[in-house]
């Protein structure tokens, strides 16, 4: 298939040359017999000056390119095949060129006039150059370039960019080709994930429906986040401070202020005093001595009553008016 665009540039190189005495519309016609075998148009120094030549009827947008690898141009490389996407879904959606607008690429080497008449010293240069005659043509025949600062465009960007310059008249669609071995490689990897799956489902279902699992990361989860986790990652607040006398403070005042440590602290609290009440109302009843009953509820239930101590007096450091206290943190 490269013997289309190589036939087509010495077409052009051929056609260019009696380009001076033909009008815009002879100008036109052979170009766009061209087109129809490659687009976008392969340009030399001579089939260039063609195509843009005035008066134009028509509009041509061209990349001066260098995709020589001595000239290290990657940004050239890149551009190159959404350059020839824009192009081909282009000429295929208007195939009766209703827009009037052809796609060429100058290479440096076989323009280098065309770069130095231009004064170009990098590459790619995307250039617009709208019709000087006829319905949509413009007052000034000086070519528009696009910027390419921010690196190399998708082809919908182009796309857009060209279609604000053509009011009036037809803007075809980028219509990118399925990506086959992308769609291939997802279902490999779906069909193996669902394969792994079924085959260990019998180990994996009993730990997915194990009620004690849920429930253990369910109780970190109701931890982590009415311990003020959460404020933690919000705030970026430091892990411990310092109380003014050379060592460190554990809790700091006012409920708008936290420590890291402190978080850790209050959720050990909250978690020791859950699995006292999860003992007290689980496992305790299902003792069968009545004795050994009796010693759990009041082990677990003294647990409860020092913790609940500690932490109310955790909530008096953070609030000095908190009027509630237990003993023995009175």
């Amino acid at each position: 298939m490269r013997f289309l665009p190589l036939l087509a540039s010495a077409s052009a190189l051929v056609a260019s040359a009696f380009a001076a005495e033909q009008s815009t519309e002879e100008r036109f016609i052979k170009f766009n017999r061209l087109a129809r075998l490659s687009s976008p148009l392969q340009l030399n120094d001579v089939s260039y000056k063609s195509l843009t030549s005035t008066p134009r009827d028509y509009s041509v947008a061209i990349v001066l390119t260098a995709q020589d690898a001595r000239f290290g141009c990657q940004l050239c490389r890149d551009f190159k095949p959404e350059w020839e996407l824009i192009a081909q879904s282009w000429a295929r959606g208007d195939k009766q060129q209703e827009s009037r607008l052809f796609f060429g690429v100058l290479d440096f080497t076989e323009g280098r006039e065309t770069f130095l008449s231009l004064g170009l010293q990098t590459a790619p240069v995307l250039m617009f150059f709208p019709p000087t005659t006829g319905p949509h043509a413009v007052a000034s025949a000086e070519p528009i370039r696009y910027d390419f600062t921010t690196g190399p465009p998708a082809a919908e960007q182009v796309r857009n960019w060209l279609a604000r310059h053509l009011p009036g008249r037809p803007h075809p669609e980028i219509k990118r080709p399925i990506n086959w071995l992308k769609w291939a490689s997802l279902f490999t990897f779906v069909a193996g994930a669902v394969t792994a799956m079924i085959s260990a489902s019998p180990y994996i279902l009993p730990i997915i429906q194990n009620r004690n699992l849920w429930a253990a990361g369910s109780m970190i989860a109701i931890l982590l986040f009415i311990s003020g986790h959460m404020f933690n990652h919000i705030r970026k607040v430091p892990y411990v401070a310092g109380d003014g006398k050379g060592g460190i403070t554990y809790f700091t005042g006012g409920f708008q202020n936290q420590l890291g440590l402190e978080v850790q602290i209050v959720a050990a609290i909250y978690g020791i005093l859950s699995f006292c009440t999860i003992a007290l109302a689980t496992k305790v009843p299902r003792m069968t001595s009545p004795k050994s009953q009796s010693v759990a509820v009041l082990v677990w239930g003294a647990a409860m009553f020092f913790i609940y101590s500690f932490l109310l007096s955790v909530f008096r450091v953070k609030n000095s008016s908190y009027p509630f206290s237990l003993p023995p943190f009175m």
